[in-house]
Protein backbone atom coordinates (compact mmCIF):
# COMPACT_ATOMS: atom_id res chain seq x y z
CA UNK A 1 0.00 0.00 0.00
CA UNK A 2 1.42 3.38 -1.14
CA UNK A 3 2.02 5.71 2.17
CA UNK A 4 1.80 8.81 -0.45
CA UNK A 5 0.86 9.92 -3.62
CA UNK A 6 1.09 13.07 -6.47
CA UNK A 7 4.53 13.82 -6.96
CA UNK A 8 5.42 16.92 -7.07
CA UNK A 9 8.78 18.06 -8.43
CA UNK A 10 9.95 21.28 -6.80
CA UNK A 11 13.01 23.15 -9.08
CA UNK A 12 14.96 25.75 -6.48
CA UNK A 13 15.30 29.13 -8.81
CA UNK A 14 16.06 32.80 -8.58
CA UNK A 15 12.49 33.89 -9.50
CA UNK A 16 9.62 31.24 -9.09
CA UNK A 17 7.19 33.22 -11.61
CA UNK A 18 9.54 33.20 -14.72
CA UNK A 19 10.04 29.49 -14.28
CA UNK A 20 6.56 28.86 -13.72
CA UNK A 21 5.52 30.76 -16.73
CA UNK A 22 8.30 29.18 -18.99
CA UNK A 23 7.26 25.92 -18.00
CA UNK A 24 3.48 26.30 -18.42
CA UNK A 25 3.68 27.56 -21.90
CA UNK A 26 5.90 24.77 -22.69
CA UNK A 27 3.15 22.17 -21.54
CA UNK A 28 0.45 23.98 -21.85
CA UNK A 29 -0.21 23.28 -17.92
CA UNK A 30 -2.21 26.39 -16.10
CA UNK A 31 0.28 28.68 -13.67
CA UNK A 32 -0.23 29.40 -10.18
CA UNK A 33 1.99 32.14 -8.46
CA UNK A 34 1.80 32.91 -4.50
CA UNK A 35 1.15 36.34 -3.69
CA UNK A 36 4.46 37.10 -2.14
CA UNK A 37 6.64 35.03 -5.20
CA UNK A 38 8.63 32.72 -3.06
CA UNK A 39 6.78 30.18 -4.17
CA UNK A 40 4.62 28.79 -8.09
CA UNK A 41 3.70 25.93 -9.53
CA UNK A 42 2.35 24.66 -12.91
CA UNK A 43 -0.33 22.01 -13.04
CA UNK A 44 -1.98 19.65 -15.26
CA UNK A 45 -5.28 18.48 -13.75
CA UNK A 46 -5.33 18.14 -10.07
CA UNK A 47 -2.48 15.60 -9.85
CA UNK A 48 0.32 16.60 -12.07
CA UNK A 49 2.09 19.57 -10.52
CA UNK A 50 5.89 20.97 -11.10
CA UNK A 51 6.63 23.72 -8.60
CA UNK A 52 9.26 26.26 -8.19
CA UNK A 53 11.07 28.17 -4.78
CA UNK A 54 12.98 31.10 -4.38
CA UNK A 55 16.21 30.32 -3.12
CA UNK A 56 18.47 33.45 -1.91
CA UNK A 57 22.09 33.28 -3.94
CA UNK A 58 20.84 30.57 -6.29
CA UNK A 59 23.65 29.54 -8.22
CA UNK A 60 22.94 27.56 -12.18
CA UNK A 61 23.81 24.55 -12.13
CA UNK A 62 26.94 23.57 -13.70
CA UNK A 63 25.68 20.32 -15.65
CA UNK A 64 26.89 17.56 -16.40
CA UNK A 65 29.88 19.06 -14.00
CA UNK A 66 28.84 18.62 -10.24
CA UNK A 67 30.74 21.57 -8.88
CA UNK A 68 27.07 23.09 -8.16
CA UNK A 69 24.91 20.33 -8.88
CA UNK A 70 21.01 20.20 -10.15
CA UNK A 71 18.59 21.15 -7.58
CA UNK A 72 15.29 20.17 -6.87
CA UNK A 73 13.30 17.62 -4.43
CA UNK A 74 10.10 16.06 -4.50
CA UNK A 75 7.00 16.54 -2.74
CA UNK A 76 4.61 14.24 -1.91
CA UNK A 77 0.70 14.64 -1.05
CA UNK A 78 0.03 12.36 2.50
CA UNK A 79 -3.45 12.27 4.43
CA UNK A 80 -2.26 11.91 7.78
CA UNK A 81 1.26 13.85 8.53
CA UNK A 82 2.12 11.94 11.64
CA UNK A 83 1.22 7.86 10.42
CA UNK A 84 2.99 9.42 6.83
CA UNK A 85 5.84 10.45 9.22
CA UNK A 86 6.02 6.64 11.11
CA UNK A 87 5.69 5.02 7.80
CA UNK A 88 8.81 6.88 5.56
CA UNK A 89 11.12 6.76 9.20
CA UNK A 90 10.12 2.67 9.16
CA UNK A 91 11.50 2.76 5.16
CA UNK A 92 14.59 4.31 5.62
CA UNK A 93 14.04 8.03 5.93
CA UNK A 94 15.36 10.57 8.34
CA UNK A 95 13.80 13.83 9.53
CA UNK A 96 15.47 16.86 8.87
CA UNK A 97 16.55 18.95 12.19
CA UNK A 98 15.14 21.63 10.29
CA UNK A 99 11.51 21.90 9.80
CA UNK A 100 10.42 25.22 8.35
CA UNK A 101 6.93 25.19 8.01
CA UNK A 102 5.56 26.79 10.87
CA UNK A 103 2.13 26.37 10.41
CA UNK A 104 3.09 22.32 10.24
CA UNK A 105 1.49 21.87 6.81
CA UNK A 106 4.43 19.66 5.55
CA UNK A 107 7.68 18.43 7.19
CA UNK A 108 11.08 17.32 5.58
CA UNK A 109 12.72 14.05 5.58
CA UNK A 110 15.76 13.12 4.02
CA UNK A 111 15.82 9.83 2.39
CA UNK A 112 18.42 6.89 2.24
CA UNK A 113 21.17 8.71 0.51
CA UNK A 114 20.00 11.93 1.95
CA UNK A 115 18.26 13.81 -0.86
CA UNK A 116 15.62 15.90 0.42
CA UNK A 117 11.90 15.13 0.43
CA UNK A 118 8.72 16.73 1.49
CA UNK A 119 5.48 14.67 3.23
CA UNK A 120 2.94 17.66 2.71
CA UNK A 121 -0.56 17.89 3.74
CA UNK A 122 -3.54 16.93 1.94
CA UNK A 123 -6.22 19.92 1.25
CA UNK A 124 -8.33 16.82 1.92
CA UNK A 125 -6.85 14.93 4.88
CA UNK A 126 -7.70 15.74 8.24
CA UNK A 127 -3.89 15.89 9.13
CA UNK A 128 -3.25 19.21 9.72
CA UNK A 129 -5.96 21.82 11.48
CA UNK A 130 -4.46 24.67 10.45
CA UNK A 131 -4.33 23.38 6.63
CA UNK A 132 -1.77 23.80 3.94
Amino acid sequence: MAVARCPSFVMDCPDPRVLAEFYGELLGWSVDIDDDGEWAEICRGETDCISFQRVAGYRAPQWPGQEVPQQMHLDVEVDDLDDAEAAVLRMGATKHEYQPSERGSFRVFLDPAGHPFCLCASAGGGAVGSGS
